[in-house]
């Protein structure tokens, strides 16, 4: 299927928030008319990827993915531009920022904890398009549960010799590397894990096991038998993985809300054009109350959305440029953010498709193809079950301290007591 022609240009009032700042502003309009112009074949899912991944490092997106300082566009990885790319991008094509998202969320590891020669080997290639970069941490029994990873990397005098499976991996079967996470203490729980860049090459690394879902991008499940790396493969410290996966991945959250929110900005684009053109008892569809009403509460969950999720990139950003915390719980906005995000835009679009009646489901349609492209957003990167426990606890955590007396408050509570 080749790549759909929106019914209208997405709106760009959004940049004016006071979230974006002038650089955030000019990297939209630029991409806007690039995103429009491309015309990629995306009945071949993974070499579609491939395709977007050469065409999104020749424009210049991938530049977003890095530092500054191993061929970024950016200082320092920026939030709110992620955000704008994977919204812009997604309105045109969930594929297309798929293939964006994941050299970006990829190579964050490297970009984080990597050393010098690292970075060296591995961004600007990720810059450039000229290397696939995937994240390798979920397993059969270790989604969500982290802690519950059973792939063993056990030291030897060559490096390390990795054992075990991992699976839904992302660009799994195309990637030139995978950041993969590993138990180096079988006993330490999250505290037992240590990351390693994994070269698609390595001997003992078998990534053939496909996985096809309903919305086809490249899946796979990863077979690590024996699969010797060198020592220079350990990425970070020994035994930080687990904090080092939540930090790129807490890098990251905030975009996928950004994704959905592209997703339903382009279903309530072909909501609107369908309610113009199509007559029903003589009039435009658009004429009726009840279609005005459902437009109205698209309208408003897309907005809800997108200010969640602005706030959560804006936050981010601003605590890595003053260095200082910031005064919300960035974790919990970003969970807001992806949670709202998704949810909102799965009810919008389905919306959407009822709206187009039995052209909704015509496989091919805009709407049927965005109604399976969202569902797995409500899944991945933290299904919406962990984001609402992670809000829940940042509510309670909260809670305490508003309810706690001041430390001198205390101090003489207890004095007199003891008086």
């Amino acid at each position: 299927m080749t790549l759909s022609t929106p019914p209208t240009p997405p709106s760009t009032a959004h940049l004016a928030l006071p979230f974006f700042d002038d650089a955030h502003r000019a990297l939209a309009q630029g991409l806007l008319p690039w995103a429009a112009a491309q015309d990629v074949d995306e009945s071949d899912d993974r070499a579609a990827c491939r395709d977007w991944v050469r065409r999104l490092g020749d424009g210049g997106w991938l530049r977003y993915c890095v530092p500054a300082a191993s061929g970024g566009a950016l200082e320092r990885l920026d939030s709110r531009a992620l955000v704008l790319l994977r919204e812009t991008l997604a309105y045109h094509s969930p594929l297309a920022d798929f293939a964006f998202a994941m050299q970006g969320l990829g190579s964050g590891a490297i970009t984080l904890a990597g050393s010098a020669e690292q970075q060296a080997a591995y961004l600007p290639a990720v810059a450039n398009g000229s290397k696939i970069a995937a994240f390798a941490l979920s397993e059969p029994d270790a989604g969500s549960d982290v802690g519950a990873m059973a792939m063993r990397a056990e030291a030897t005098p060559a490096g390390w010799r990795l054992d075990g499976n991992k699976t839904w991996i992302s660009n799994g079967g195309i990637a030139d590397f995978y950041c993969t996470f590993a138990k180096t203490d079988p006993t330490g729980g999250t505290r037992g894990i240590t990351a390693f860049i994994v070269d698609a090459a390595s001997a003992g690394l078998d990534t053939s096991g496909h996985i096809h879902v309903m919305a086809p991008h490249p899946l796979a499940t990863l077979k690590f038998t024996d699969c010797t790396v060198p020592r220079a493969a350990q990425l970070g410290e020994l035994n930080g993985g687990f904090k080092l996966a939540m930090r790129t991945l807490d890098i990251f959250r905030a975009s996928v809300a950004a994704a959905a929110l592209g997703m339903a900005r382009r279903a309530l684009a072909e909501a609107v054009a369908h309610a113009q053109r199509r007559q029903m008892f003589g009039h435009p569809l658009a004429d009726f109350q009840l279609t005005q009403a459902k437009l109205g509460d698209m309208a408003a969950l897309v907005d809800a959305a997108a200010l969640l999720t602005y706030r959560a990139a804006w936050m981010r950003d601003e605590s890595e440029r003053t260095g200082q915390k910031p005064s919300g719980d960035l974790t919990a906005a970003a969970a807001m953010a992806k949670m709202t995000a998704t949810e909102n835009a799965q009810r919008v679009i389905d919306m959407a498709l009822q709206l187009h009646g039995g052209l909704g489901v015509q496989v091919g349609s805009k709407v049927e193809s965005l109604y399976r492209d969202i569902r797995s957003l409500r899944i991945y990167e933290g299904a919406t079950e962990v984001q609402q426990l992670i809000i829940g606890k940042s509510v309670l955590r909260n809670a305490m301290s508003a309810a706690r007396p001041p430390e001198g408050a205390r101090t003489a509570v207890r004095s007199t007591e003891v008086i």
